[in-house]
């Protein structure tokens, strides 16, 4: 069988290889922090934030960007956030305090939160911050907060149900799109005597730019339903999902696709741990199902994204970013990932070499697996190895897996065998670039007591990395 490890190289910023480079800054944030480290960066954040506007600005639409905090837990993305004149997207009690705390303005954030208990509700409402409703029993709950308050609480209506190409996309949030405007109307407008209707929001499921650009067009309908009665929409949202392109080469990513459809035939060796099928599933001889990865390699992300998307044509004719224009409805957004691309690492210390009950190389590195992880069954970008002094004589034909701290037989930190130029020394150095988005923070876990892992923050080109508020 061949036994190729198809590459998978990723993109990445001069920034992370000349923060690689300087060995004597990371070594004292390892002394100082242990491993692994977190660290980011804002020259990026910044970056993908004026990609996003000038784009907007070019099609002469008001926007509102708001960064989706749930993405990265460093305080210092909001507060930047706030300080570019942008918004923050906020989902949880501690997340709206601490954006309030950093003084982001209330007009400019946003409480989107799946679960809204009435402590968070009264924070919301107290400070004049909109609130995005998902059904009923919220709006209920936030009337009655905002009776309490002797205010007006501003909220926008989360819309779902979507039918695209004869077919209704599934949510389990917000209120069917088809009875948007009587919820409006009815609801919100008359039972609910404190709350003031501002505009719509929606977010999306998987990537499809086809179904945004639908979603859209039937939101502008809503818009234009509820002018009829009188009731104006000022924004429609169109929440995140905006891909990120994390791959250099698309050959790449289709090699490796391959190579993991015929490992799972038993055509080649194994190129994941205990020959995971990240999806994919041997049944009778016959493959099924489909790798539950993020498409690390995409041909039309970021802002090329949002523009497909806002040049979707609508059944009335003309594009919706053009109807966006013509109604004076502004558009804002909810990204977190893409705002995050190219903006953060994550660096560990290797502790062992071993080899497991399989003759499989393992390599443990000073972190778990929930200090990189997302809903993506793997991380699949190539990490950088420091190697502390380089052997001069590469090893030929090594590879093997990270695996992490905790005390589980799963706790591989890549899923993917990984192709070592040279046997991995302890205290060498792994890198995992681009790591900003999602996979730091969201599953991360204090498991045998294990301190979280610290975040380390740059602002320019300096490098220069500093702690992050400790309460992060």
């Amino acid at each position: 069988m061949a036994d190729e490890l198809p590459p998978l190289t990723p993109l990445t910023l001069p920034w992370m290889h000349e923060t690689l480079d300087d060995r004597e800054q990371i070594n004292r944030l390892f002394a100082q922090y242990g491993s692994p480290l977190n660290l980011h960066h804002l020259g990026p954040f910044r970056q993908n934030f004026a990609d996003y506007a000038a784009l907007l600005d070019d099609l002469g639409l008001d926007h509102l960007i708001f960064f989706a905090r749930k993405a990265n837990k460093c305080r210092a993305f909001a507060a930047e956030a706030g300080r570019l004149g942008h918004g923050v997207d906020t989902a949880s009690y501690r997340e709206l305090e601490q954006a309030l705390a950093l003084g982001v303005p209330p007009e400019r954030l946003v409480l989107t939160a799946a679960i809204k208990a009435r402590r968070l509700i009264e924070l919301a409402v107290a400070n004049d911050v909109p609130i995005m409703i998902d059904n009923r029993d919220e709006c209920e709950l936030i009337d009655s907060v905002a009776q309490q308050h002797g205010k007006q609480a501003e909220v926008g209506l989360r819309i779902s149900g979507f039918n695209v190409d004869g077919e209704r996309l599934y949510s389990r949030f917000g209120v069917p799109v088809d009875e948007a405007v009587d919820f409006i109307v009815g609801v919100m407008g008359q039972q609910c005597s404190h709350l003031r209707f501002t505009g719509l929001h929606f977010h999306l499921n998987g990537y499809s730019r086809h179904e945004r650009g639908a979603a859209l067009s039937a939101a502008i309908d809503v818009a234009d339903s509820l002018k009829a009665q009188g009731i104006e929409t000022r924004y429609i949202d169109i929440g995140g999902g905006l891909l990120v392109r994390y791959l250099a080469q698309r050959n790449e990513w289709e090699q490796f696709m391959a190579a993991l459809r015929d490992a799972q035939r038993g055509r080649r060796a194994p190129i994941t741990f205990g020959n995971m099928g990240l999806g994919l599933q041997l049944i009778d001889g016959e493959l099924h199902g489909e790798p539950t990865v993020y498409p690390y390699y995409n041909e039309t992300a970021k802002v090329d994204f949002l523009a497909e998307v806002l040049a979707h044509q609508a059944p009335s004719g003309g594009s919706v970013a053009q109807m966006l224009q013509a109604r004076d409805i502004q558009i804002r957004m909810e990204p977190g990932r893409s705002l995050l691309d190219q903006c953060g690492m994550t660096v560990a210390r290797v502790a062992f070499r071993k080899w497991d009950s399989r003759g499989e190389l393992l390599v443990g590195l000073e972190m778990n697996r929930t200090q990189l992880f997302s809903s993506s069954a793997d991380f699949l970008l190539d990490p950088i190895l420091i190697h502390h002094p380089p052997n001069p004589e590469p090893d030929h034909g090594l590879s093997g897996y990270f695996v992490g701290a905790y005390c589980l037989e799963q706790d591989v930190i890549l899923k993917r065998k990984i192709r070592f130029q040279q046997m991995p020394a302890i205290g060498d150095w792994v890198a995992f670039p681009n790591s900003a988005g999602y996979m730091m923070h969201f599953y991360e876990s204090e498991a045998h007591l294990f301190e979280l892992a610290t975040n380390l923050v740059a602002a320019d080109s300096t490098n220069r990395f500093v702690l992050d508020d400790p309460e992060t």
